[in-house]
Formats: C-alpha cells, sequence, structure tokens
C-alpha cells in the first residue's frame, strides 16, 4: 500500500470512537492526513476537531522505550524484558502466597479503544488468583448500571434520531459527544420544527444554545428537578396507564409516592421556575416519543444513582421504552452496562456493581491497617493518580503497596509512583477493538489494523501478559503445542475439536484462552493482525447465542461455520461491520419477564423525602461548587499528553461567572488559587456570563507532567483532582461528586 492511500482506522478519543481515514508520511511515520471514514456503518464519514490531532497521541515525546523499575531514591533505571518479566512475576507470587491473590488488586481493562488488553489480562488476573477490579466506568456509570440492570435486565440507550423529543442531562453532546454523529445530530433536531431539544445543565453550553428549552439547574439539585417532573405527569394524569398496566410492575407504588410530592418546593430547591419545570414536564408527557441521555454532569455529582433513577421513571411513566424513538437494550458483543451487584469490598463493605470496585474508596482499602487490604497492584492503559479522586492519596497509596506494576506507553503520574513500569504498544501499531457499541437496530463492530510497526523496546499487551502468565508456571506443559499441531495438521476445524478436548480435560484452561489464542491461532491470522485472536472466541460465542439477530446481518454458515465466518469478517472488515440486526420486539425479550420493574424500594422512599430536605452543599469556608472535569473544544481522556494538542485554551482556565469575580476582585486572565478541603491548585481565571452563579470549573485532562525530547519537563493547567475527595461520594454506588467540589477561589 502506497503512503498517499487513505487507511480505515478510528478515533480513540470519546466512546463513540469515529471511523476515520488517514494518509501517512513519505517515510511512513507520522499521519499526514485525516478525515472521517464514509463506509464506517456508524459514524458514516463524521468527524470532530479533536480527532483530527491524534498524531499528538502516537509521536508523544514521552512514549516508553524499555520497562523500568524504581530505584529506592525515587529515580527510575530501564531494565531489559526478561529481568522485568522475571522479578514482576517472582513479586507477585510472594503477594499472593504470604497473603492470597484476592490482595493483588488490578486496575484498567481498557481505555478508550483500547479494549483488547483487558482481555489477555484475564490471563494473568487468574494465574495469580485475583478477585479484586476497578476501571473509569466505576466512577461513571456503576449507579447507572445498577438502576437500569434492576429495571430492565440490561442498560436502555436513547434513539435520538427519531425523537419528538431529546433530553440531555448533565450532558454537553457538542463538546463530549456520547451519540454517534453528534453536531450533526443536534443540529437536525434543533432546525426541525416539529421536535424538541432540552438540555438541563447548570451552564448555558454549546448544546443549550441549540436547545428549545434549557434548564439551568442549580449545581448538585437534579433529583429535585426529576422529582418536581415525575410529580406533574403523576398530578396532571400525563402517565400513559394502559401501557404501565401491560408493560411494567410497582408503577402503583411509584404513583402514589409522586402524588403527594410538592411541585413548588421542588422548584425552589432546584432552582428553576415551578412553570417552567411544569410545562417542560407536560412537554415530555404530551409528546410522541422521548429519548434521554444522562452523563457526567450527573453521574459524577450529588444524589447521581438516584437521578439515574428518577430520569427512567420520566420517560417510562410516559410509555417511551421499547418503540421507534425511544428507549432500548443493544445486543453489543462487549457487555458492557452489566450492573448486577456481586457482593461487597473486602476492607470498606461497599457495593460492588458491574464486578467493580468504586474507584473512591480503591486508596483507603489500600492504607487501611485492615487484613483484607490491597497490597498490590497491577495498573494498565490507565492513570488512577491522575484521573480519580484525592491525588496526593492515591500516590500514598501506590508508595504503600508492597509491588505495583504499571502497562502503559508512557510515563504516567501513576507511572511515577509504581516498583515497575512497562511500555506497551500504541493503539496504532497493533489490532485493536472498539467494544462502545450501542447501536440499534443494526449493532456494529470494528476491528482495526495497525497503522505503524511497534516501537522499538515496546511490546503489545497480548505479549506482555502471555510472558507474566508463562513465567507464572500456570500453563501446563505442551497445550500451545498441542493447539499449533491441530492447526497444523488440520486448520481450524481441527483447532476448534482440540480446544474443546483442552476444555472438557481442564476446565479451567478457559481462563488462559485469551494468551493460548494469541500464542496459536494469532500466529495464522493475516500480518499485524495477531492481537486480535483472542476476538475468535468472542465471534464463536455471539454466533452461539445469537444466531437470529447474526443470520439477519447478513452472515450464513451451520454449527461452528458461521463463527468462522465472523471471525474471518471482522479481520477482513477495515471499517467496521454489523454483527447484530434486530426488530423491537427483540428489545422487550431482554426484559425479564418482559415487564419493567418501577419500584425501587430504597430509591423510591428516598424520592419521597426529598422535597422536606434542604442541603447544604457550601460553607462560609468553601462558598463556590468546582465542576472539576469540565469537557471543553479540546479536553478529552489523558491519552495525549502534549500540550501542544490544543489549539485553543491551552492553559485550561478556570471559569467563572463575572459576578462571582468580581466579589473577589478578579479580572480577565487574573492569576487565582483554587482551595479545597483537599488541597489546592493555581490557575488562570476567564469570566464566563454563561456560568451559573456560585460554580466555577476546571477542564479534564489537564494538569500532566509532560517530558519533552529535550529531556525538560512542563505541566500545563491545573490537575482537577488535586481537589478532589475520595469521601464526596454516592451512597449506593460509590462515584464521585466531582461536578460539585466545595471551594474556595482566592486572588493571587
Amino acid at each position: 500500500m502506497t503512503q498517499d492511500a487513505w487507511q480505515a482506522t478510528a478515533c480513540i478519543l470519546c466512546t463513540c470512537n469515529c471511523g476515520l481515514k488517514v494518509q501517512l508520511n513519505a517515510e511512513g511515520t507520522d499521519i499526514a492526513r485525516i478525515k472521517g471514514d464514509e463506509n464506517h456503518p456508524a459514524s458514516q464519514g463524521y468527524v470532530c476537531n479533536k480527532a483530527s490531532r491524534i498524531s499528538y497521541y502516537q509521536h508523544g515525546a514521552d512514549r516508553l522505550s524499555s520497562p523500568k523499575r524504581r530505584r529506592a531514591d525515587g529515580t527510575y533505571e530501564d531494565i531489559d524484558w526478561p529481568t522485568a518479566i522475571a522479578e514482576i512475576s517472582e513479586r507477585l507470587r510472594s503477594v499472593r502466597d504470604t497473603h492470597g491473590g484476592e490482595r493483588i488488586f488490578y486496575y484498567g481493562g481498557g481505555g478508550q479503544g483500547n479494549h483488547l488488553p483487558g482481555a489477555y489480562a484475564r490471563s494473568t488476573l487468574a494465574a495469580l488468583g485475583v478477585r479484586w477490579r476497578s476501571n473509569a466506568l466505576a466512577q461513571e456509570k456503576t449507579g447507572e448500571f445498577w438502576v437500569a440492570q434492576r429495571m430492565f435486565g440490561g442498560w436502555p440507550h436513547g434513539d435520538f434520531e427519531h425523537a419528538e423529543v431529546a433530553v440531555f442531562l448533565g450532558k454537553n453532546p457538542w463538546q463530549s459527544h456520547g451519540v454517534q454523529r453528534a453536531r450533526a445530530t443536534l443540529r437536525d433536531i434543533s432546525k426541525d420544527p416539529n421536535r424538541t431539544l432540552i438540555v438541563i445543565d447548570p451552564r448555558r453550553t454549546e448544546t443549550a444554545d441549540l436547545a428549545d428549552i434549557h434548564l439551568a439547574v442549580r449545581p448538585g439539585r437534579d433529583a429535585w428537578l426529576l422529582a418536581g417532573m415525575i410529580a406533574v405527569l403523576v398530578q396532571e394524569d400525563l402517565i400513559d396507564r394502559p401501557w404501565l398496566l401491560e408493560h411494567t410492575r410497582g408503577a402503583e407504588a411509584v404513583i402514589a409516592v409522586f402524588r403527594s410530592v410538592d411541585v413548588q418546593r421542588c422548584a425552589s430547591a432546584c432552582g428553576v421556575a415551578a412553570d417552567t419545570l411544569a410545562a417542560t414536564a407536560r412537554c415530555i408527557g404530551r409528546a410522541s416519543s422521548v429519548a434521554v441521555l444522562e452523563d457526567l454532569g450527573v453521574q459524577m455529582n450529588r444524589h447521581s444513582t438516584l437521578v439515574s433513577y428518577l430520569q427512567r421513571l420520566l420517560w417510562v411513566l410516559t410509555g417511551n421504552f421499547g418503540r421507534p424513538g425511544t428507549h432500548y437494550t443493544a445486543r453489543g458483543l462487549g457487555g458492557i452496562g452489566n450492573g448486577v451487584e456481586r457482593g461487597r469490598s473486602p476492607v470498606l463493605g461497599e457495593r460492588i456493581i458491574a464486578g467493580l470496585v468504586p474507584c473512591n474508596i480503591i486508596p483507603d482499602e489500600v492504607l487501611s491497617s485492615h487484613p483484607n487490604r490491597y497490597r498490590a497492584m497491577i495498573i494498565e492503559s490507565a492513570n488512577p493518580v491522575h484521573s480519580l479522586a484525592d491525588s496526593a492519596k492515591w500516590r500514598q497509596a501506590m508508595r504503600a503497596l508492597e509491588c505495583s506494576v504499571v502497562i502503559d506507553v508512557a510515563m504516567t503520574e501513576t507511572a511515577r509512583q509504581a516498583d515497575y513500569v512497562l511500555p506497551a504498544t500504541s493503539q496504532y501499531e497493533k489490532a485493536e477493538a472498539t467494544f462502545f457499541n450501542f447501536e440499534f437496530p443494526d449493532n456494529f463492530f470494528h476491528v482495526r489494523a495497525p497503522l505503524f510497526a511497534p516501537r522499538d523496546g515496546a511490546l503489545d499487551e497480548a505479549e506482555i501478559h502471555y510472558r507474566l502468565v508463562h513465567s507464572l508456571g500456570a500453563l501446563p506443559d505442551g497445550v500451545d503445542a498441542s493447539l499449533n499441531r491441530a492447526l497444523e495438521e488440520g486448520g481450524r476445524e481441527a483447532f476448534q475439536a482440540q480446544v474443546f478436548t483442552l476444555l472438557a480435560e481442564q476446565p479451567t484452561l478457559a481462563d488462559f484462552a485469551p494468551v493460548l489464542l494469541y500464542r496459536t491461532l494469532g500466529r495464522t491470522l493475516p500480518e499485524g493482525m495477531r492481537n486480535a485472536a483472542t476476538l475468535w472466541a468472542l465471534a464463536h460465542q455471539h454466533a452461539l447465542g445469537h444466531r437470529e439477530s447474526l443470520e439477519r446481518a447478513g452472515f450464513a454458515g451451520e454449527g461452528m461455520a458461521l463463527g468462522e465466518a465472523l471471525f474471518d469478517a471482522m479481520l477482513s472488515s477495515p471499517s467496521g461491520m454489523v454483527v447484530s440486526s434486530e426488530g423491537w420486539e427483540s428489545v422487550w425479550a431482554r426484559v425479564p419477564g418482559g415487564q419493567i420493574e418501577l419500584a425501587l424500594p430504597e430509591l423510591l422512599a428516598e424520592a419521597e423525602t426529598l422535597p422536606h430536605t434542604v442541603p447544604e452543599e457550601t460553607s462560609q469556608a468553601y462558598p463556590l461548587l468546582l465542576a472539576a472535569g469540565e469537557r471543553r473544544s479540546f479536553t478529552a481522556n489523558t491519552i495525549i499528553r502534549d500540550p501542544a494538542w490544543r489549539r485553543k485554551d491551552g492553559e485550561g482556565a478556570l471559569r467563572m461567572h463575572p459576578e462571582d469575580a468580581a466579589r473577589i476582585n478578579l479580572g480577565e486572565r487574573s492569576q487565582a488559587r483554587v482551595i479545597s478541603a483537599s488541597g489546592s491548585a493555581e490557575v488562570t481565571v476567564t469570566l464566563d456570563e454563561r456560568m451559573y452563579r456560585g460554580q466555577v470549573s476546571l477542564p479534564n485532562g489537564m494538569g500532566l507532567s509532560y517530558a519533552y525530547v529535550d529531556g525538560t519537563q512542563r505541566t500545563v493547567g491545573a490537575a482537577p483532582n488535586e481537589l478532589t475527595s475520595t469521601d464526596l461520594r454516592d451512597a449506593y454506588a460509590g462515584t464521585p461528586w466531582h461536578k460539585t467540589v466545595p471551594v474556595r477561589v482566592e486572588a493571587m
């Protein structure tokens, strides 16, 4: 392929993972041009401003090229791979043998678009007996997952393409996306006189500019707003009673609670006029179809799990599920969104949802003197020291561990606290796949080929985990040899038979299937695609469990042939492909018993008391509320570390309403200090009349220490989690209150 040919790949900066086409430079070492991939089944050629700068990720000056070991003085020395694998294996084995594998914690399992390492890590965790794990979903989505699982048996999504009324709650899709072709979709809704766009957000965002209705809710008071709107629907009989009788359980208990909720009290608490609140509820109640999307503005905020419940009541009570323009549960390949509750954490006894320990309690479960505390940690494709609450406490916890290992492409803030750092290949140097696929009725999957050769010294995560598993002595002798023999002598058919034979003889081998597939089947895959070998098992699982939806997507085959056809198509579809095609009847088939559960007792009881509750979020010492981690035009996740990638707001200024700034003698470009109970940060101030009075905001992705090629290091902007606290968290799911952190701002 010539360098000026367009190659298909994907953006890795948000959950949409839009399809891209890129041209490389003449040397094949850099991305020269980027455009949207018109062949991608979901994004269809759409691309945003952020994706145009992904080369800054691939060519970061702080990319790692050798394993590193921490010295006693806190500096690092390069070591070779055999030494790193041997020492890490020995130290983790020692923790396991002394304290048990349950004392080793795993954080990670896939960053944005970097999902396959999570599959390969499964083998290492099995070898060590690791039980406890977490990732970024546990500081964002677990409360929503928990509610959705209990109500629907799965995670619903909105059909915004066909909805008469679209509601975005704590969400600014213009900057954070979250729906396919976000800006085009918003424009389509906004321009259609027969459709209504509603935005609920304290700040007048770019999405709010397009909205027909913007509810500027008081920060942290979304629960009161939603409770008041539900009360209007119930008290004015705008609910769909015949539909509720047929499709739900517990409706009468919910109706009884909200029949007596005081709408005026709710309006007063949330800062939205009662007549505006009521008119918005009527708009929803009278619409032919409604779709709602909540995001971090409420999920990282007070009453977040309750809000996830209340917003669902809003559209279920009006019959907006299971038909076009409403809500559905998708059938994807990844299984993200399973909100099953699975026990309690070993030290603090907090609820485990979707198998994930709440992020806000991890440092305390390390620093405890409890005998069940975590004593070692493996962190992969993640930067919790920077990205989770209370960075100072995280640094302390990292250094309290008996052994810590980071697997990443760069020397991150977390890597600088680890005992060992292992350099991984970038997302564009190996086969990768995207599991954030929630579309309906056609659900897609995208396996992308590498664009570049791996950097010297870095290894794919699949290879890293294979070496760790092998060094730990977890693989029985001769297993990979027998699988390779079957492949060489009889191809895939003989390979399948040998896999089943081995699993029947040794069922525990299933835990090591990812690394075994990588070492055996992976050798036979097209050039650069070896990392995709673990998808073979997923393809067969999908074919066995969902034959009808796969056949509707155009696949054919009998027995195991259908799974083989799907796997081969994954590897040969550079722009992605549809793997499931369904009708609306399948959505109802996924709801347990065909009826939605409306009455969740503990949440319903809390909703009943809301109108009589007057919270105090601020104090004389901390009179402002900080929204930590706001999405802006050039902020995303933290995988792009080079500050030069930002074309706007390079310093990540603190946004303040001019009236708040004037009270403390701050003007545009003033220097100030933000102080919370956990820490402080120096910032540049920008005045913004769109801000809610009493609220300030800092963007996400700032405060990274970047190492330039000349050896200098520079930190740009404030790291928001120097100000957040692990104590400010949701009572049900443990998710953080990052969007309402009490602070004060002082002029410098």
